[in-house]
């Protein structure tokens, strides 16, 4: 009837069980990706990695069986895949291979079977060394530490405390991407390297000041006397720091980027696709 509150469904919980012959990431992230688009069910994560034998697949089965759920799985063994979706067909369960219906996508449009390769995206290449060399720039050049060699930054993230600098270069790091970050510091200049920088790619981040207090007062909890000022979590003082912070990186023109709504995914997207960008006009 109109007028009346709405009665807030109970949240509901369900078993989800994910088998990988590798180390689960893909897994990991399709089931979570599927299991965010239901507010009122919250998953019970099962994660059985590096699955590659009928012993260890019989363990997990069990398992599976005496919590029922969800399955989900990428084994690229054919032998051990029909094992798993035969036990959940006699057990009355979901269950769903994640690789094979792009497997399949690739195969129809390459004209060759797929090579069936364990753990095959995780190749010692090139690739994943220049992941490490930029994950060990990154752990370097975090908070500041900004020395000579700023130049062979990719990206350099700048922003006030708590807007999710560390966090986010790690993640474009994981890229391969080499990020540093540098705190803006309300009404201190910036260091002159990064100033005359010139060939990474300098991006702001920035909050509203409603966020920016929570998560410090979050961070500060019972550290300090809560009733008595304190400029780091005084939401005048933040905007403050905000307006300078948006000052700077306007003066330089530094593209700004507002995470108050974003992931960290959602916000290194959006600086991917900045650096594409800055490269190609590069040329």
């Amino acid at each position: 009837m109109a007028g009346q509150k709405s009665v807030q469904q109970p949240q509901r919980f369900f078993h989800l069980h994910m088998i990988s012959d590798a180390t689960g990431e893909t897994l990991l992230a399709a089931g979570r990706a599927a299991a965010a688009q239901y507010k009122d069910a919250r998953a019970i994560e099962h994660i059985y990695p590096l699955i590659r034998n009928e012993k260890q697949l019989a363990r997990v089965l069990d398992e599976v069986e005496r919590e029922p759920g969800i399955v989900l799985y990428t084994v690229v063994d054919q032998k051990l895949a029909r094992q798993v979706d035969e036990s959940c067909a006699a057990l009355g369960l979901p269950c769903v291979s994640v690789l094979e219906p792009v497997l399949m996508v690739f195969q129809s449009y390459l004209g060759t079977p797929a090579g069936r390769r364990v753990g095959a995206q995780h190749v010692l290449d090139a690739q994943y060394f220049h992941r490490i060399e930029a994950l060990n720039f990154t752990m370097e050049h975090d908070d500041g530490q900004l020395p000579l060699d700023v130049e062979e930054a990719d990206v350099i993230l700048v922003g006030i405390s708590r807007t999710s600098k560390t966090p986010t270069s790690i993640y474009l790091a994981n890229r391969g991407v080499k990020t540093a970050n540098v705190p803006i510091v309300l009404d201190m200049k910036l260091p002159e390297a990064l100033a005359l920088a010139k060939r990474p790619l300098i991006v702001g981040l920035v909050a509203s000041a409603e966020r920016i207090s929570q998560i410090r007062q979050n961070r500060i909890l019972g550290s300090v006397d809560e009733n008595a000022f304190n400029p780091y979590t005084d939401r005048v003082t933040i905007s403050r720091e905000i307006a300078y912070a948006r000052q700077l990186c306007t003066r330089h023109g530094w593209p700004v980027i507002d995470v108050t709504r974003r992931s960290i995914e959602e916000t290194a997207a959006a600086i991917l696709a900045l650096y594409a960008k800055a490269r190609e006009n590069r040329g």
